[in-house]
């Protein structure tokens, strides 16, 4: 042993051996003693370590020196060389020293864990854990772990000193989760899992939920059910996890059908999924099930039809027989749970929102179809059904029409004949406080078309009558009140009474209700005309008058709009011109109150009136005052229709005044055009002085880049009906009018201009269909009234020139008519 070795100093170790036999106990002098020898063998080194320690046995320095020369020689050695024995004695006597260095503790340990020696191992990381401080474990178990997470560690040991760790460390009980689902330990895993999901202060070091740790217990639960000790209840386990998380109850009853598919127990697995279908809340979480389950019940029926199929010649008839038999009744469980899914899926559905009418309705449906042994459900089961929905659905909180159920219910009694029971459930429905009283409107239509259908006629008259019933007083009921209180006031339930009473009531009882309508406001402008009609059938034309003449109090425009034409056109067709004065006070009551935007129509029958029964001069009137009231967008065309009719009536002297006024009152684009028009007559008529000062006037409405028709057309008349003198003139006024647009507007884009041209010519018909839209009113008024005027040759057409183009939106300063333009003076 190292102890006994004695070696001669040489000549060279005499200052050196002075400075110990001086100084033994100084820890520097045996270093650099040792450090003098540092290329000396190493048993001579190992003898100076024995005599430094001898000296000074707990220098930390000298062992650390000495322990860490003592390994490098022997590393890389085979593990059972007895030199590993010597440096494990040889740390064992540093131990004895120096038991509160945790650094001499690490290095036996690491160079312990290097010879694979296990027990040993552990029983010094446990004298270390024993002779140190706390506060220096962490040390100790850092490497410790990392010892029993290696390969060869028997599993109990790994548990057992994992769980000693956690009494220290317990916050750090997922890694030991994690190591133990590495090791495959389920049922500690399980336990593990348990305990820190009944803590109710525990925080996950890995961000985990509850949440999350329960989805993890019910898989490991469900995947391994075999390794799972019986001390743990894993169906009491998973079911509290359904009860606590109801958005994974999909998952987690799929995990406990799991559970007892792998121990085997399929006829427990059906029951568990049978029951999850029946109380699962979505639809979504159904879906997941029923995944599940046709793949469990496919899974089945394919290893019954292999077992079938093996060894068929070594079977006996009967054991084929009994094989055929069981599959044939898991085929048939099969195709009944395919046939039982859409009825599964329909209480999913109601169980998540069991005011929904429509799946309701559904139900009865499904239930309503053969089942599967080929024989009608019997008719208690849609009674029942019917009974359950409508005491469970709330009428205030419904999804869909909740009058349906009971109109259905009804139609299902008078469907089997039993028209009484049919009845009573309409007189319970009636008293129903539904959400609108547009429902229970439609319950009491339903109610009578039942009657009517078995023709009841009596019975539906009485039982709208009896729906329709109102205050005496009118008084105004409020929203908040139940529907029953309301529902007189329900247009659609008068409308059905009205239609009725006109089938099979008398005429004055159809008209008192009618009248009804009309005090209670609930009656809409066709009804209105439906009640005109019916007394113009009868022959009460004064009463239908009288009615139009209520209805246009009642309704504002453009409601009432068609209502005054009809009626116009009604006391029209019945009087003429008999009843002129009347006539005109209708005409000008409707003035008065009709919009801008919808008197045109008016002012052309009021016109067009005139014209037949009236006098031209009146008619002119009417003209003129359209010609100022209209919408803007519709003055250009009455001012074409005003001087068409005074051309055929006075003449075209009386037109130059009109296209006067027109020119003056348009705006720049239709005066243009109007200046055109006036042009093209007095051209026709040969005033060709007048036609150009016309055409002189309309040029500053007319901007040469963008009105290039205007120009062309004059241009053209110069051709036929100018000199030199004055096509110069054209040419040089045609520049000033330039020069003045560039001045107003400098940064005018061309591209702007061309596609504000591209845009008039797709607009130059439009004159010609304004004056359309008029015309079946028109016709409809000529048709019933006296002779046209007789035409006058002096008659002329207005729609000669197609429009021009529409110019920029710039305004110019304008100049006055020249008078020889307005000159009542024409040979």
């Amino acid at each position: 042993m190292e102890n006994e070795i004695s070696i001669d100093p040489t000549l060279d170790d005499i200052p050196y051996e002075d400075d110990i036999t001086r100084n033994p106990y100084n820890v520097n002098t045996w270093l650099r003693y040792l450090e003098f020898k540092t290329i000396s063998p190493q048993p001579t080194r190992n003898f100076i370590y024995e005599r430094a320690l001898r000296e000074i046995p707990r220098s930390y320095k000298i062992w650390h020196k000495y322990l860490q020369e003592r390994t490098n020689l022997v590393r890389g050695k085979c593990i059972q060389d007895s030199s590993f024995e010597l440096v494990n004695s040889l740390f064992e006597r540093s131990l004895v020293y120096l038991n509160k260095m945790p650094r001499l503790w690490l290095e036996y340990c690491e160079f312990l864990i290097s010879q694979k020696k296990i027990t040993q191992t552990r029983r010094t990381f446990d004298r270390a854990l024993r002779a140190l401080p706390i506060t220096q474990h962490p040390r100790i178990w850092e490497l410790y772990l990392k010892f029993i997470k290696s390969d060869g560690i028997p599993i109990e040991t790994c548990i057992s000193v994992y769980k000693r760790y956690l009494k220290i460390h317990n916050e750090n009980v997922e890694d030991y989760i994690e190591f133990l689902v590495s090791l495959k330990a389920w049922n500690e895993v399980a336990e593990q899992l348990l305990d820190i999901i009944n803590r109710d202060n525990f925080n996950s070091t890995k961000g985990k939920t509850k949440h999350d740790l329960w989805l993890q217990l019910c898989d490991i639960l469900s995947s391994h059910p075999r390794e799972i000790g019986q001390g743990i209840q894993v169906d009491a386990i998973i079911r509290a996890g359904i009860n606590a998380f109801t958005d994974q109850q999909g998952k987690l009853w799929a995990s406990l059908a799991d559970y007892y598919i792998r121990l085997a127990q399929f006829e427990k697995a059906r029951d568990i999924f049978e029951e999850a279908l029946e109380t699962v809340p979505t639809a979504r979480d159904f879906s997941f099930i029923w995944d599940s389950y046709t793949q469990f019940e496919d899974s089945i029926m394919s290893a019954k039809q292999e077992i079938i199929m093996d060894s068929v010649e070594e079977k006996s008839a009967e054991t084929m027989e009994q094989e055929q038999i069981e599959f044939d009744m898991m085929l048939e469980r099969y195709e009944n749970l395919i046939t039982r899914q859409p009825l599964l899926l329909n209480s999913v559905l109601l169980r998540q929102n069991p005011n929904n009418v429509p799946e309701w309705h559904k139900r009865v449906r499904l239930l309503s179809q053969h089942n599967e042994n080929g024989k009608k459900v019997d008719n208690k089961v849609i009674v029942d059904t019917y009974s359950q929905a409508l005491s469970t659905v709330d009428p205030q909180k419904v999804k869909g029409k909740f009058f349906t159920l009971w109109a259905a219910f009804a139609h299902f009694y008078e469907h089997h004949g039993q028209l009484e029971k049919a009845r009573q459930i309409f007189e319970s429905a009636t008293k129903v406080n539904f959400r609108t009283v547009d429902e229970l409107a439609s319950l009491w239509c339903e109610y009578a078309e039942m009657e009517l259908r078995h023709k009841c006629y009596e019975k539906a008259l009485d039982l709208l009558k009896r729906a329709t019933v109102s205050p005496r007083k009118a008084i105004q009921v409020a929203d908040s009140e139940p529907v029953q209180k309301r529902v007189f006031k329900s247009t659609k339930l008068w409308s059905f009474y009205v239609d009725l009473e006109e089938s099979f009531g008398t005429f004055h009882s159809t008209k008192s209700i009618y009248d009804k309508m009309i005090q209670l406001k609930v009656i809409t402008p066709q009804i209105l005309l439906n009640y005109t009609e019916f007394l113009e059938q009868n022959k009460y034309f004064e009463e239908s008058f009288k009615v139009y003449e209520q209805g246009i109090g009642l309704f504002p425009f453009p409601h009432v709009q068609y209502i005054w034409i009809t009626y116009l056109n009604k006391f029209i067709n019945r009087y003429g011109g008999l009843k002129l004065e009347r006539t005109r006070d209708l005409f000008e009551q409707v003035l008065s109150v009709v919009p801008l935007e919808d008197s045109k129509i008016f002012f052309l029958m009021y016109a067009n009136y005139e014209e037949k029964f009236g006098l031209a001069r009146h008619s002119m009137s009417v003209y003129d005052r359209a010609a100022k009231s209209v919408h803007p967008n519709d003055r250009f065309n009455i001012y074409l229709l005003y001087i068409l009719r005074a051309a055929e009536y006075f003449g075209i002297n009386q037109t130059r005044d009109i296209f006067t006024k027109a020119i003056e009152a348009l705006p720049d684009k239709f005066s243009r055009e109007m200046c055109l028009k006036f042009a093209v007559v007095e051209r026709k008529y040969g005033e060709i002085d007048r036609a150009r000062a016309i055409y002189i006037h309309g040029a500053q409405y007319s901007d040469p880049r963008t009105c290039l028709n205007y120009w062309k057309t004059w241009e053209e008349f110069e051709r036929d009906h100018g000199n030199e003198d004055t096509f110069r003139d054209l040419i040089r006024l045609k520049k000033s009018v330039l020069t003045q647009y560039n001045s107003l507007a400098p940064i005018l884009n061309l591209d702007k201009i061309n596609e504000q041209t591209k845009q008039q010519k797709q607009q130059e018909p439009i004159q010609t269909h304004s004056l359309k839209i008029v015309q079946p009113v028109l016709n409809n008024i000529s048709n019933n009234g006296s002779t046209r005027a007789t035409k006058n040759d002096d008659e002329i057409d207005i729609d000669e020139d197609d429009a021009d183009e529409e110019e920029n939106e710039i305004e110019i300063e304008t100049k006055q008519i020249p008078k020889a333009v307005i000159s009542s003076n024409i040979k």
